[in-house]
C-alpha cells in the first residue's frame, strides 16, 4: 500500500485496551438476551431463537458488501467507502429504497469470523473506511467481529451509517469505537414518523441520539485528501409537501448540536416500496420543494452543506 493509500488517522478502536473492548462486547451481548438494543425495546431473548421487530437473531446477517462510490465525497475519497449492508432494520419506513434488504430480509446469516474477513477484504481494497449500513440491531455481532478483525490488522475508521433511531445505552457502548457517525434525521413530526415508519417517538429519539453522537466525536474532521476521518455528519431526505419537517430539523442541528454540523440535504427521494399507496409520497419532490428545504438550512445558519445539487442551487438560486 503506498503512502497516499495509507490511513493517516488512528481509528478510535485502536486506542481502546483489549479489556475495555471485551467489556463493551459483553455488555452488548447481555442486552440481546432481553433485547433493548434499540428504542423498540422488544425485550425478547434473541439468543434463544426469538426475534423482535428487526427479525434478527444473535449472529451477523449480511446482505452485501463492496467498495462503494455512491456515498458523499468525504466518505468515498479516491478508493471508495467499504460498505457492508446489514439485513433487516429496526425502522419500518414504507418508502425504503433498500426495502428488499430491510423489509424482505435479503441476505444470509454468517459467522463472526466471516464478517471480520469482510472488513479486512474492504481494507485490502484500500477503502478509506468500513461503512456499516443499518447496524443498529446488529451491534453485538459487529463488535464481536471487530475484535477478530483488529487482531488480524484492521486499521481504518468505522462509519456508523444508521436511521437515527438509536438507544443511548447502545451508543454509549459504541463510544470509543466509532469514528464517524452518519445518522439520518428523517422527521421532526411524531405523527408523520408514526405514519411512515411506525415510530411515533422518532423525533425525540433522533435528537437525543444525535446529541450523544456529537458528544462522542464532535464536528466532522476532513483531511488534506478530502476524506472524512472523525465526527458527525447528518443526512436529511426532503419529502414531498414538507413531510420531513426540514425547518425544525435544521433549527435543532444549528441550535442544539453545532452550526458546523456537516449536513446533506438530500434531493433523491423516490417512491420505493409501498410509497405509491400513500400520497403525496407517490411522487418525486419538486425543485421548489428542494429549494425551500435548502434555504431553510441556510437561513437557520448551517455552515457545512453537502451535495452537488446544493452547490448548483447556491450558484443559481
Amino acid at each position: 500500500m503506498d503512502k497516499e493509500k495509507t490511513p493517516v488517522f488512528k481509528a478510535a478502536y485502536l486506542k481502546l485496551s483489549k479489556d475495555i473492548l471485551k467489556e463493551k462486547i459483553r455488555a452488548a451481548e447481555e442486552i440481546v438476551k432481553n433485547c433493548t438494543l434499540c428504542p423498540r425495546r422488544c425485550k425478547v431473548d434473541r439468543t434463544s431463537g426469538k426475534v423482535g421487530v428487526c427479525k434478527t437473531g444473535d449472529k451477523p446477517f449480511v446482505s452485501s458488501y463492496n467498495p462503494h462510490f455512491g456515498e458523499e465525497a468525504p466518505l468515498v475519497g479516491r478508493y471508495g467507502s467499504g460498505t457492508i449492508f446489514f439485513t433487516n432494520c429496526n425502522l419500518r419506513c414504507l418508502f425504503c429504497q433498500n426495502w428488499t434488504i430491510s423489509h424482505l430480509g435479503e441476505g444470509s446469516e454468517t459467522s463472526f469470523d466471516t464478517l471480520a474477513d469482510i472488513m479486512l477484504s474492504l481494507q485490502n481494497y484500500c477503502c478509506h473506511n468500513i461503512n456499516l449500513v443499518t447496524p443498529t440491531h446488529q451491534v453485538p455481532m459487529i463488535l464481536r467481529s471487530l475484535e477478530i478483525a483488529i487482531e488480524k490488522g484492521l486499521k481504518v475508521p468505522i462509519v456508523y451509517n444508521c436511521g437515527g433511531y438509536e438507544s443511548i445505552e447502545t451508543l454509549k457502548i459504541l463510544d470509543g469505537i466509532i469514528d464517524i457517525y452518519m445518522p439520518d434525521f428523517k422527521y421532526s413530526n411524531p405523527d408523520v414518523a408514526m405514519k411512515y415508519s411506525k415510530a411515533r417517538d422518532y423525533p425525540l429519539v433522533a435528537k437525543a441520539a444525535i446529541k450523544e453522537m456529537h458528544g462522542q466525536v464532535g464536528d466532522l474532521i476532513i483531511d488534506h485528501r478530502g476524506v472524512a476521518l472523525r465526527g458527525l455528519r447528518v443526512r436529511h431526505l426532503v419529502l414531498p409537501e414538507g413531510l420531513a419537517g426540514t425547518e425544525e430539523v435544521v433549527r435543532f442541528l444549528v441550535e442544539e448540536i453545532s452550526p458546523n454540523t456537516y449536513t446533506n440535504i438530500m434531493a433523491q427521494y423516490y417512491p420505493y416500496y409501498k410509497a405509491y399507496e400513500h400520497p403525496p409520497l407517490d411522487r418525486r419532490i419538486t425543485n421548489e420543494e428542494y429549494k425551500k428545504a435548502v434555504k431553510a438550512a441556510i437561513n437557520a445558519g448551517l455552515k457545512r452543506l453537502d451535495g452537488a445539487r446544493i452547490f448548483r442551487l447556491l450558484k443559481n438560486p
